[in-house]
Parts: structure tokens; sequence; C-alpha cells
């Protein structure tokens, strides 16, 4: 037989073909060890439920369709089933009690630099007063009635008025109050200068209560507080926006960005899927660097939360994190 009708070798392979090889052979380890890395389904499925984070404490419900944020809420509420009204020391006790880890109220600063733990910018929607919270002194805020505005009727009836005076609490009682639990503060504004002013006021607690608050709000006040209170858990857009884009780009190495240390993600059901690692791994990743994760419910607008008990199933299996719930008396007993 002539040498012309011989089988090529593996040496006579054309150099291009080799490289090719070699590049597909590498882009499948690499695919490889990236489902290893990430997968949930090759690690241990945790048997502890998710955490609780009650919005607002125990608060008086209502319809979220169609709020938005110029929405008097106090005016449409449901049928009152308690007594209780939102962002009040009496709600935040009830909401612990009830089962809830960690528990979120609003904070605006005052016109003498306190901080009243109150949710609306004005004061019209639900109180006797009128103007913004900031125009007002924490002691003339205290003379306000906050159970003032709340109707379930439309305006026929007003099940709270003259039960909720002197009810607006400061930042310090809350904190005098709660000593040792976990609270998630909400400043309301942007307003840098308000970042400066709650800097200089949290400055005065120890590491070890620093490490139970976590702050989040306008990137401006929370940029000071990052500045200023290295120690203290923050979260804004922008930092929560940074470090998913990092993680998304390079994490999938089981490498987390320093822009994901020290923080709080507010992850929508919708798109938590999309995270490297999801759900066990992730959770996992953000423990190691200090970060909570918060799984809140569809896309995330208005603080949708996990307020029923058939909302529970979608909650993935082995998500040991927090979820976000506006009803914690209506979740708490069921989330196993």
């Amino acid at each position: 037989m002539s040498t012309d009708d011989s089988v090529p070798t593996r040496a006579d392979r054309p150099r291009w073909r080799k490289k090719r090889y070699r590049f597909l052979m590498v882009l499948v380890l690499l695919a490889g060890f990236g489902y290893l890395n990430n997968s949930s389904l090759l690690v241990s499925t945790p048997q502890e439920p998710p955490l609780l984070l009650a919005h607002r404490g125990v608060a008086q419900t209502f319809d979220m369709t169609d709020v938005d944020g110029d929405t008097c809420t106090a005016e449409i509420i449901d049928e009152p089933t308690h007594d209780l009204l939102e962002n009040t020391i009496d709600s935040i006790r009830a909401a612990f009690a009830a089962g809830a880890d960690l528990v979120e109220f609003d904070v605006h600063i005052t016109a003498d630099d306190g901080f009243a733990v109150f949710h609306d910018w004005e004061l019209d929607c639900r109180t006797d007063g009128t103007g913004t919270t900031r125009d007002h002194t924490m002691a003339e805020l205290k003379q306000l009635d906050i159970g003032y505005g709340y109707t379930a009727d439309g305006g026929e009836t007003f099940p709270f008025r003259g039960e909720g005076v002197g009810l607006m609490p400061s930042l310090e009682e809350v904190l005098a109050e709660f000593p040792d639990e976990p609270l998630l503060i909400h400043i309301k504004s942007d307003d840098p200068r308000e970042g400066r002013v709650l800097a200089e006021r949290l400055s005065t607690l120890t590491e070890s209560r620093l490490a139970e608050l976590t702050v989040y709000g306008g990137d401006a006040p929370i940029e000071q507080l990052r500045e200023r209170l290295p120690l203290l858990r923050v979260m804004s857009m922008d930092i929560m926006t940074s470090c998913l884009a990092q993680y998304e780009l390079y994490s999938w190495t089981g490498i987390i960005p320093g822009a994901c240390h020290n923080t709080q993600l507010h992850i929508p059901e919708g798109y938590a899927p999309l995270m490297w690692g999801w759900p066990i791994r992730f959770v996992d990743r953000m423990a190691s660097v200090d970060t909570r994760v918060v799984l809140v419910a569809g896309s995330g607008d208005w603080s949708e939360g996990f307020d029923t008990v058939e909302s529970l199933t979608r909650i993935p299996d082995g998500y040991t994190g927090l979820i976000w719930t506006n009803r914690i008396t209506d979740i708490a007993g069921s989330v196993n």
C-alpha cells in the first residue's frame, strides 16, 4: 500500500484542530467546576427553617394592590383584629413575641437632631399633626396622636383615634427597650447629613451591640454611616447593586466580592435563582463574610412580603436566610 493511502496519525492533525480541542476541554472543565462549586444538589440540605424579618413590627394590614408612594395606607386598613400600630414599642415587642428573628422600623431625623421612629415623611396621613416629621422636635412629635388617621371604612369610623397619643418612640427608646435583639433601621431620606448624625448617635454603642444592628436607606446617608462606622452592617441600593453585579461576574469560582462583605441583601424571589449557588451555597457564602440575605416576595416592589401560609410554599428547600413578612403573626407558626 502506498504512503498516500495511509491513515493520518494524531501528529498529522492540523494545529488549529489541536488548539480547538484543548479549548473545548478547558471549557468543559470550567463548566464542570462551576457546576460542582455552585450546585446546592451536592451539599446536604440544612434542617434549620428560614428566619423571619417583621416589617414595621406587628402592624395594621392593608391591601397592597395599587399602593404607591403617595398612598395614605392608614386610610385603607383592613378591619382591625388587634390594636397595635406600626413602628411602636408595643408593635416591635409583639413581633419578637410572635417569632420574629429581626424587626424592621423606620426613622426620620427631627428638628432637634433626634430620630423619630415613624414611617411617613408627612404627618398628615396618620396623625393629627401637619408638615414633615423633620420640621418638629421629638418633644413636639410626642404630643401627636399617631392613631388619628386610621380608618377601615372610608372615614366613617376611626378605631384608634385618641389611642396613639405619645406612642411615637425615639430611636433611643427603641434601643433601650430592646438592648440585645437584632434590629433593622430604615433611614427614609437620602440626606447625607442624616447619616452623619445617626453615626454619631450609634457610635456610643458597643461593638457587640452594633453587630446586632443593620441600617439601610438612601445611598448618601448610608455612605456616611459606612465611612464613620465601618463595623456597622449597612445596605443601600448602590451597595447591593455593586455586590450582586460583581458576584454574578466571577463568584461562580466561590470568591466573594469585597462589596458583599458586612452588608444585607434584599433579593426578590424572581431574581434569586440566578445567584450562583442559590440557595444553600449562596446564603452560606454571604454568612461567611457577615452578610445577611433577605428573600422578599415577587419583584420586591413596595415591601412585598411572604404574608400568607400559602406563600411560604415558594421558599426553596434549604434556604436558611431571612424572609420578609408584613404579617408576622399570620405566618410565624407555619415556617418549618
